[in-house]
């Protein structure tokens, strides 16, 4: 079981950083729609805390996992070529802008509140905007906007990757165990 990507395979570092991106957005989604249907309080301030340290541990797995694609590069898609592998390359760099760009905007939101961006309950990172009240709005709802787009790339991602499971090319049979 090879750590690096391989010229037909992705490594284990790759599929470990894929599933766990996965896991993270489907939680943080899952959590953030949670939290638009409560109304804040010290009760569920917590619940806050982990939204914003799952959403910063995201962003930076996108930094790792893009650093680590020009490290170990992916391989070659599977089939002939054809006009799809562009546009595919262009969803998943889109994908990527989203990842980094949906945590960021929620940072900017709490930044433009006034409360502090504390992640794993210990450090506060600093703010990257000013305190302001229509900042604040229009931030979070780019973090909403962001966060949903996201969501519905991820669903057709993962229906597109079923689909051609099984139409037979072992796309997801590459990403889940390494070769196809």
């Amino acid at each position: 079981m090879a750590l690096r990507n391989g010229p037909d395979s992705f490594g284990l570092v790759t599929r470990v950083i894929h599933w766990a991106m996965a896991l993270l957005i489907i939680v943080l989604i899952a959590l953030g729609l949670r939290l638009t249907s409560m109304q804040p309080g010290l009760s569920n301030l917590w619940l806050y805390g982990l939204h914003k340290t799952l959403g910063i541990s995201l962003l930076a797995l996108v930094v790792v996992r893009i650093v680590w694609h020009a490290l170990s590069p992916p391989p070659a898609p599977i089939g002939p070529p054809s006009r799809m592998r562009l546009f595919v390359r262009l969803w998943h760099w889109t994908l990527y802008a989203l990842m980094i760009a949906t945590p960021i905007a929620g940072w900017a939101g709490s930044s433009a509140s006034g409360i502090d961006t504390v992640i794993f309950n210990r450090f506060t990172l600093p703010p990257l905007v000013a305190p302001d009240e229509t900042s604040e709005f229009v931030w979070f709802i780019l973090h909403e906007i962001f966060a949903k787009t996201l969501l519905g790339m991820v669903i057709v991602h993962a229906l597109g990757a079923l689909k051609r499971e099984m139409d037979g090319d072992g796309t997801l049979t590459r990403m889940l165990k390494g070769r196809a």
